[in-house]
């Protein structure tokens, strides 16, 4: 399961964090998202529209790689599976939750935020984490710390993170991708504005 999340986070450089709250949005931009070069997307369980857009971008674009975010517990995990996800994301983890995902074959990217939650993560085998929230969990200096011991372990920080410190998460050899949500923001998708959503994409995968 880990090796089928590496492949999918390795190519993505920057994860967009998508909260939709209408399902006909989801395809309009999902497109916008991929035409600029990022094809890797986390729809947050956030609103009642989530699973919807997540079962639209799946069924429409082979290409995306379409998971959820916001995962807290079994039921969502189900419900993440059930939509097409082909992976799902955790602020956290609770136990209840990783023994839900070892009985699942779409894989968790789970939450860590300091190296007691990573070292429990890595003993039940997730070598990749989400690392949140970021920026203010430490940022940068943090995760260099935590490179040390735990080199082992790669990470997709997530919060706070925009286009003007997305460059130094990624440049660090721990990172493997950084989540941020600067390239959809709610007033562009209330807009409509898709073009300026892929202009903003082209932008932040340039960063990879």
């Amino acid at each position: 399961m880990q090796k089928k999340l590496a492949e999918v986070l390795e190519q993505a450089g920057v994860v967009p964090v998508l909260v939709i709250e209408k399902v006909e949005d989801a395809l309009p931009l999902a497109e916008a998202l991929v035409e600029g070069g990022l094809n890797v997307l986390e729809v947050t369980l956030r609103t009642e529209a989530a699973l919807g857009a997540v079962e639209q971008i799946a069924k429409h674009l082979p290409d995306a790689h379409v998971g959820t975010g916001t995962v807290l517990n079994g039921d969502d995990l189900r419900r993440s599976v059930d939509a097409g996800a082909s992976f799902m994301v955790s602020p956290g983890s609770t136990e209840q939750l990783l023994d839900a995902a070892a009985e699942s074959d779409v894989p968790l990217l789970p939450g860590a935020a300091n190296p007691s939650e990573v070292m429990r993560l890595l003993e039940r085998g997730y070598r990749y984490q989400k690392f949140f929230p970021a920026e203010a969990a430490g940022g940068v200096p943090m995760l260099k710390s935590i490179g040390g011991p735990l080199a082992q372990v790669k990470f997709c920080p997530t919060g706070g993170i925009g286009p003007g410190n997305a460059a130094d998460y990624l440049a660090l050899s721990n990172v493997v991708c950084v989540g941020g949500s600067w390239m959809a923001s709610a007033g562009l998708v209330r807009e409509g504005n898709w073009a300026e959503i892929t202009r903003l994409a082209k932008v932040a995968s340039a960063l990879k």
